[in-house]
């Protein structure tokens, strides 16, 4: 049985590993995503909008490496449809923040696009939490799982669960 603090971090982490795990893999990916903004708009004069995208890219694939290898330790081998779900909720991830960066940026031209960085960043991770939570790297097994995707064989479907996840007979 499993006690209260494992239900609130995967793979049974304590909780404070797990939220400094996903703030450092999260920082990680945002550090990635503001040198290269900054080295595109600094040094080869891109547009900041057309910058970020470039930058997003790069941030998505560190971000992808540190939390499923830190924050959400998942084992064994990755798969495509781990890869395909990461990739949905990085995407809609990205298309916040790229948005609200970019709302930032027309109604302020003046703005550091940097500052715009930050702030479009700060609402667009409360977002990737719960999408990595609960959709990319869910467990198998986790009775809280909220995504309306099929079973496997033989798995029984969220109807045929109890509360607690378990089989009903």
């Amino acid at each position: 049985m499993s006690s209260k603090g494992n239900k609130s971090a995967p793979g049974a982490q304590h909780p404070l590993r797990h939220g400094l795990a996903f703030l450092i893999s999260g920082g990680t990916a945002f550090i990635v995503d503001a040198l290269v903004l900054k080295l595109l708009t600094s040094v080869l004069g891109l547009h900041p909008i057309v910058a970020r995208l470039v930058a997003i890219a790069l941030a998505m694939v560190a971000g992808w490496l540190m939390h499923r290898t830190f924050t959400f330790r998942v084992a064994g081998r990755p798969s495509w449809p781990e890869f395909l779900r990461y990739a949905g909720v990085a995407w809609t991830a990205a298309a916040i923040n790229y948005g609200l960066f970019v709302l930032i940026v027309l109604l302020y031209p003046a703005i550091e696009p940097l500052l715009a960085l930050v702030i479009s960043s700060v609402v667009a991770m409360a977002f990737a939490y719960l999408g990595m939570r609960f959709a990319a790297f869910r467990q198998r097994g986790e009775g809280h799982d909220l995504s309306p995707s099929p079973c496997a064989e033989g798995e029984p479907s969220a109807r045929t669960r109890g509360e607690d996840g378990t089989p009903r007979a």
